[in-house]
């Protein structure tokens, strides 16, 4: 009998459960199966906010050293966690078809209703994209996983608390009240799960080619390859949504400043026929509006807190 694959996963919730769904469409081919939980150093480390841990692929690391010692076959992540440039000797198998890549604010009813409002994320993306609509507004920090963060939400005095769609509805979670942010732009590859694994194993590799989205896996290269190209890590306050809609690729993709204050963004249609470097062509004209200049002051702020 063969052995089953490892799958590696994060211990959370949320997790779990997306290692799940790979587990199950994998059984559903015929192929055994065993789950292999890990704690990451972004788990780990809750004292403090990600972009301070001053590492890129906090919640990855760990899974891919475990990949590259043979201790399990492949690795599941959030694919908005996972770093643009893969660990060499890994590489991306798999992209589940992709949830909702929706923010939305969940908070406590009528106390949105103030000149100053208190809303909690963890996230450099959401905190400066909510200070350019909402300047007068105070954004705290706030770390755990996704049923921590709510009960965070219920026992603080804050207003609101920023979440991916996504994780409350994979969680089975509905908060009472919840407002969708059709206007904020999501994390590149918000809302996709990726199977990494080694290259050596080809067999593997196969194997789960048979449970990959095609539509998902355009999309979400094409935003990563945009946010390869400006040379964000996941903390930078970069924003990307590539759709498919009949024979385009509408793309949009945005940068701000952490305080909100500057932004600049682009809006492209792309034809199918297009080659893979629609990421990189968006990219490249919003530096030429003088992005670079604003990532390169957002790099000199963020060496600036990590050394603090």
């Amino acid at each position: 009998m063969a052995e089953p694959i490892r799958i590696g996963t994060r211990d959370s919730a949320l997790a779990l459960w997306q290692a799940e769904a790979v587990q199950q469409a994998l059984e559903a081919l015929g192929h055994r199966t065993e789950l292999v939980p890990v704690k990451s150093e972004g788990d780990l480390k809750l004292d403090k906010p990600l972009y301070a841990l001053g590492i890129t692929g906090v919640f990855t690391k760990v899974l891919d050293i475990a990949l590259l010692e043979g201790k399990i076959d492949i690795a599941v992540h959030s694919m908005k966690d996972v770093p643009t440039q893969l660990a060499v000797g890994l590489e991306a198998l798999a992209v589940l078809p992709r949830a909702s890549t929706l923010d939305v604010l969940v908070h406590k009813g009528d106390r949105l209703n103030k000149p100053q409002r208190t809303i909690a994320t963890s996230s450099l993306r959401r905190k400066a994209q909510w200070l350019a609509k909402y300047p007068n507004d105070i954004v705290v920090d706030i770390r755990g996983n996704v049923p921590t963060r709510l009960q965070k939400l219920q026992d603080s005095d804050w207003d609101g608390a920023i979440f991916a769609q996504a994780g409350l509805e994979r969680l089975g979670l509905a908060p009472e009240f919840v407002e969708p942010l059709t206007w904020m732009l999501p994390a590149p590859a918000q809302g996709a799960v990726v199977v990494v694994g080694r290259q050596d194993q080809r067999q593997i590799a196969q194997t789960l080619r048979q449970i990959s989205d095609a539509d998902t896996e355009r999309c979400t290269w094409v935003e990563r390859q945009f946010l390869r190209t400006l040379e964000g890590g996941c903390t930078a306050p970069i924003g990307a949504l590539a759709q498919i809609e009949g024979d385009q690729l509408l793309f949009k993709g945005c940068v701000h400043a952490l305080d909100g204050s500057q932004l600049y963004e682009v809006t492209e249609a792309f034809s199918q026929t297009d080659r893979y470097d629609m990421g990189c062509k968006a990219a490249t004209e919003l530096l030429a509006q003088g992005a670079d200049d604003l990532i390169a002051q957002i790099k000199r702020q963020m060496r600036q807190t990590t050394q603090e």
